[in-house]
């Protein structure tokens, strides 16, 4: 077993190493911060991390240990070091190919994303930004004109192009695409792409993953189609055309709500909140980049650079970085900000609370599920439109708190759509689900565009705002067939919220929320199927009714559940926010340290607020 023992602590240390140097440069690269030559130093390292890890001799060399292990005495040390082994058998299943004809088409399937990449990048979508005022324009331009212009020509304008870009995508590359993930995926064993995608990521059949979403497609049809007889009773048949739909339906109270979200305040909202809760972070460090910034990515994310395990015994602590782009003096700037950190600070309790013995089960990359990971970072971040945490945390700078009236326009703004929203996600399973079972001689722009339009009509009950094909996901073959991942997180937050309110009444500054999740959702990492997480905590697998039973609310409904939460926390005392977070945090503007922990979370706080308010 020795040879295998060796083995194992080689490669825990030898991924570690090209994880790491990709990580670091990675950021560098991505905040702007590095050297001149930081975006050639990362796109080296990251070729080294792919090489690595698409490496096919490792699970040949894998499966032999793995055979040796099985033959020695049974005891703890062959049980860990299999546990181990398997892992990274897992890993390596996930990201290396053996067969030599599923590699030769893994290289034409890049090449031809590549080329459709290249060709995409020269095409300018255009539309009406003013009656008769024609304007180049991205892909959010496109949906943000579309859901906010007061002229519904020019909103239209944004949909045609929407439409425009189906259509130059289905002559430019998707059906060869489709075809080419289709031959690989039989290459590898299964029916067609989506076979291999849903088996690969969530560990489940389509099967499996379609008996879960026909249950909730079955279960809010009648909530979706009420909500869209409301919206054309109240702004007429026209309201459900696919370019009015979204301006028609919009209610938003981030203005009203801005002064209770002081950008200065949100790191300490967030400290105390997550001390209340009981969420550590085993001894991480962490680094968050918060503010927008020339030079900067332009999406938030949490990355970590060293994944959190114990190396022969040792408790090796996640270093985890995650950033933001606060505008802290633009109207909303504190709510997103808060749940930024809510969001990616879920995300990095999560990683930096995994406890096996290899880097492998704690990176966030293949086979770690998706919607398992998006499940912890969208629970956490789910509790800041709850009436009680909002009651006691948004306060404005007199410490008063969000009255009821705008508690409740919240809701009444949000509600309405909610069933229709997420059956935005669903859509996009079914769609491709179809796309993928298509013969090859059927993969017409007209046969595909059909099934597009006919799939929108089944699950919205209308033409979709965002045209289907037009959604970035279907264009690379990481996110191709994945989206589905959303939704089933958005199930199991609703499954685990209505597991704590069962057992304890309660959500916010509920203590036992942090040790649980820790228990049965983080520590296992990706050893068990997110499935298997749920029912360790909840005592069931994927049960979409939760996430059913929130969407078929009315706004009315939603708002009586809000108020009794209200009521109830005001007869609970609020705990002291003294639990020990177990983290080195440091906030930082790019290579400028604006706080940090180190002489104490409150310092930290005051600081930040402090330089928020000097700055903006």
């Amino acid at each position: 077993m020795q040879q295998a023992s060796e083995y194992f602590n080689a490669l825990n240390h030898e991924y570690l190493a090209v994880h790491q140097a990709k990580e670091e440069l990675f950021w560098q690269n991505y905040m702007g911060t590095g050297a001149e030559d930081v975006a050639e130093k990362f796109a080296a390292a990251e070729s080294a991390y792919k090489r690595f890890i698409a490496n096919p001799a490792r699970l040949g060399e894998l499966r032999a240990l793995i055979t040796q292990a099985e033959q020695q005495p049974a005891g703890d040390d062959r049980a860990a070091l299999l546990h181990g082994l398997r892992g990274w058998q897992r890993f390596f299943e996930s990201n290396a190919i053996e067969d030599p004809a599923a590699q030769a088409l893994m290289d034409e399937i890049i090449q031809a994303e590549s080329a459709l990449y290249s060709r995409r990048k020269t095409l300018r979508l255009t539309h009406q930004t003013a009656p008769g005022q024609e304007a180049e324009a991205s892909l959010g331009e496109l949906l943000t004109n579309q859901a906010t212009h007061d002229d519904e020509t020019c909103r239209r304008s944004s949909q045609q192009a929407l439409r425009g870009l189906e259509q130059w995508l289905l002559v430019n590359g998707l059906p060869e695409l489709v075809t080419l993930r289709n031959r690989f995926a039989r290459r590898m064993g299964f029916r067609n792409y989506f076979d291999y995608k849903v088996n690969l990521t969530e560990r489940m059949t389509p099967e499996a993953l379609f008996a879960i979403l026909d249950r909730f497609e079955q279960e809010t049809r009648e909530a979706n189609a009420r909500s869209l007889q409301q919206l054309a009773a109240n702004k007429g048949p026209d309201a459900l055309e696919a370019w009015n739909i979204r301006y028609a339906s919009a209610g938003d109270v981030t203005r009203q709500l801005d002064p209770y979200f002081p950008f200065s305040q949100s790191l300490q909202r967030w400290v105390e909140s997550f001390k209340r809760l009981h969420i550590g972070f085993r001894g991480a460090q962490m680094q968050l980049d918060l503010l927008v910034r020339r030079g900067k990515y332009e999406n938030g994310f949490m990355h970590g650079p060293v994944p959190a395990f114990y190396d022969r015994g040792t408790w090796v602590p996640a270093r985890l970085n995650f950033t933001s782009l606060a505008q802290p003096d633009q109207v909303g700037s504190g709510a997103s900000g808060l749940n930024t950190l809510f969001h990616e600070g879920g995300h990095a309790a999560h990683f930096a609370n995994i406890t096996q013995n290899a880097p492998c089960f704690s990176q966030e990359f293949a086979p770690t599920s998706m919607a398992y990971a998006e499940t912890q970072s969208m629970f956490c971040d789910s509790l800041l439109d709850d009436a009680d945490w909002l009651k006691r945390y948004a306060l404005d700078d007199n410490g008063e708190p969000v009255p009821d009236a705008l508690i409740r326009a919240g809701i009444e703004a949000r509600q309405p759509m909610r069933a229709f929203n997420e059956r935005h996600i669903l859509l996009v399973p079914y769609f491709e689900w179809s796309l993928y079972q298509m013969a090859e001689a059927d993969l017409t722009p007209a046969a595909i565009t059909q099934l597009a339009r006919e799939t929108e009509q089944r699950i919205l009950g209308v033409d979709s705002p965002r045209p289907t094909l037009a959604i970035p996901h279907l264009l690379s073959m990481e996110s191709a067939c994945s989206y589905q991942g959303y939704l089933l997180a958005m199930m199991a937050v609703e499954q685990t919220r209505h597991f704590f309110l069962q057992r304890d009444g309660y959500l916010t500054d509920n203590p036992a929320i942090g040790p649980d999740l820790a228990a049965h959702y983080w520590q296992p990492g990706n050893s068990v199927s997110h499935n298997d997480t749920l029912l360790s905590l909840t005592g069931e697998g994927f049960n979409p009714d939760y996430l059913a039973q929130a969407c078929n609310q009315t706004a009315e409904q939603a708002w009586q559940q809000a108020q009794v939460t209200i009521v109830s926390a005001a007869t609970r005392p609020q705990p002291a926010a003294d639990f020990d977070l177990e983290a080195a945090i440091r906030i930082v503007d790019g290579e400028r340290v604006i706080a940090d922990n180190r002489e104490g979370d409150e310092g930290m706080c005051g600081d930040f607020a402090a330089y928020i308010r000097s700055h903006y």
